[in-house]
């Protein structure tokens, strides 16, 4: 009997593997072994013209495909895959010059439409039926794409990856000091862990992948040059082609073929390129170049004088070199005016806002009361002039959100509600200077400046920066206040950078968490026990 329940359930499982294996297949994962035999039958097998051209025009859509996605990416992450998919282009291109070449040599002396219509048209149309102009256009092709863009490329990738990696450390102690904060939660804490780890794991596999790019170009130039000397010697002495005819023919086909292939090539190694160089945004390349290069028109206009002057030397061409002067300047001019709409647009709105106000009514003078003595703050915050931006959700601070996210993560934690931080300005600390009490007593002070960041150093860096040196306030840490601009560089260097209401913040956080003994009182355990009450006599209800 357990014999025969141990075969049921061998074979109960062998037919859910092959159910699993069907849908798997049925959801597109049968795409890979194809391509796979696809690719060996190309290399292996003769390929008739009509499929070549098919191929080749595939090759050539999907590298424009991929260079589309990668400009149109918000962020590298976004195209994550392209290191696979890089890959796969290679293969797939090269597989195609494997194919190309036998069919150039087996049926080159057949004529120019032997190797099918693609081939033809790179070597008769694009290139005029010229073999010198093609092996130009070819070098040419080759030196931009070899010397330029693949090796600019790869360069990028290397220290994009050495970066990255560097920085690693840094981001997630900068994560943890926002999920101690109270800024984030458990679920974005690991949200934000992934993408970090995603991020090294993609510039990683790019800074391989570029190595494929500037392979595959030195591929391109040797079967250039391996086809062009097979392809005469084949015509000359086994088809009893002259030397002139033979070379002819075969070198338009050999630059046809390098043609076809080094198009996608380029395109990709451009792809690669922009992937490696752009900045995570939420907006697209276009926007991103709209925004950064034509917001002032200050460089628009001196461009048009100076276009307009050169066009006014004698010997110029003057139509261009003024026109195109005239066309900087009137987009110089629109993009002023229509800053300046904007600009009166606002203080139309700030002005109306003032009117809607209601006017100050003067306070008549009364009597003291209990109302004019001020209670004492349980826990209170007070701040310097220079720190009010913090603290104002009008002026953007994010203070206010982090404190309550301390106070929850500390409530959940301690057992019992964290009072109110109450905040106020005093003007008789320091600008940048801020106080922590507890009952009216000063408890903790520290310096912090709200147009800086501050970058701590954990225990192990990798170089100094440039800024005002300091201290962490929450556990007196080594650190410098930096300018926004070198975060990245800090986070390379092993630096942990946060912000100024995460400073105030974290800060807060350990001093509650040290002085949690003295803020259970009376009122905070008589709430305890209404609750645990309520709580009591809803179970007593249920069990009854």
């Amino acid at each position: 009997m357990l014999w025969g329940s141990g075969v049921a359930k061998d074979r109960a499982q062998m037919i859910g593997d092959v159910r699993s294996n069907l849908s798997g297949l049925k959801q597109g994962n049968l795409g890979i072994p194809l391509m796979l035999l696809v690719m060996l039958s190309m290399v292996m097998l003769p390929i008739p013209p009509f499929l070549l051209d098919v191929l080749f025009t595939f090759s050539i859509a999907l590298s424009i495909v991929v260079l589309l996605v990668s400009i149109y990416a918000l962020r590298p992450l976004d195209f994550a895959v392209f290191p696979t998919v890089l890959l796969a282009a290679t293969l797939l291109r090269l597989a195609l010059n494997v194919a190309s070449t036998r069919v150039v040599l087996m049926h080159g002396h057949e004529g120019h439409a032997s190797a099918g219509q693609v081939i033809q048209a790179f070597g008769e149309v694009v290139i005029g039926g010229n073999y010198v102009v093609g092996i130009v256009v070819f070098a040419i092709l080759m030196i931009i794409n070899f010397v330029v863009v693949t090796k600019g490329a790869g360069r990028i990738s290397e220290v994009s990856a050495r970066f990255t990696l560097d920085a690693m450390p840094g981001k997630q102690m900068a994560i943890d000091a926002d999920l101690n904060s109270g800024l984030i939660d458990q679920n974005e804490a690991k949200t934000r862990r992934s993408e970090v780890s995603q991020e090294a794991d993609f510039y990683g596999s790019m800074d391989g992948a570029s190595k494929f790019v500037r392979g595959d170009a030195i591929a391109g130039l040797l079967i250039l040059f391996i086809n062009l000397i097979g392809g005469i010697a084949i015509g000359i002495f086994q088809h009893d082609l002259p030397f002139s005819e033979a070379g002819k023919v075969y070198t338009l086909l050999t630059i046809g073929d390098g043609l076809v292939a080094q198009i996608p090539s380029l395109l990709l190694s451009t792809a690669a390129a922009v992937m490696v160089t752009r900045v995570s945004s939420s907006e697209d390349m276009g926007a991103q170049v709209n925004r950064q290069m034509f917001a002032s028109p200050r460089a628009l206009a001196v461009t048009a004088a100076i276009m307009i002057t050169m066009g006014m030397v004698p010997g110029m061409p003057h139509f261009f070199f003024i026109g195109l002067g005239l066309i900087a300047a009137g987009a110089a001019y629109w993009i002023a005016n229509k800053q300046r709409v904007v600009k009166e647009d606002e203080v139309k709105e700030v002005q109306r806002q003032q009117d809607l106000l209601p006017a100050q009514k003067a306070q008549e003078v009364k009597e003291l009361g209990w109302d004019d003595v001020t209670p004492v703050d349980m826990v209170g915050l007070e701040v310097g002039y220079r720190l009010i931006p913090l603290v104002d959700r009008n002026q953007g601070g994010q203070l206010l959100a982090r404190i309550k996210g301390v106070r929850k993560k500390l409530s959940q934690e301690m057992g019992f509600l964290m009072p109110s931080v109450h905040i106020r300005d005093n003007l008789d600390l320091q600008p940048n200077a801020y106080r922590l009490t507890l009952m009216g007593v000063s408890v903790a002070e520290a310096e912090v400046y709200p147009d800086r960041e501050l970058a701590i150093n954990p225990g192990q860096v990798f170089g100094p920066l440039n800024g005002i040196a300091a201290k962490d306030p929450a556990f007196g840490l080594e650190a410098v206040w930096i300018d926004p601009n070198l975060r990245d560089q800090a986070q390379s260097l092993g630096y942990t950078v946060v912000d100024a209401s995460t400073v105030v913040a974290t800060h807060i956080n350990q001093v509650l968490h040290k002085h949690a003994h003295e803020l259970l009182g009376h009122e905070e355990v008589q709430q305890l026990m209404q609750l645990l009450s309520a709580d009591f006599g809803e179970r007593d209800r249920s069990f009854r």
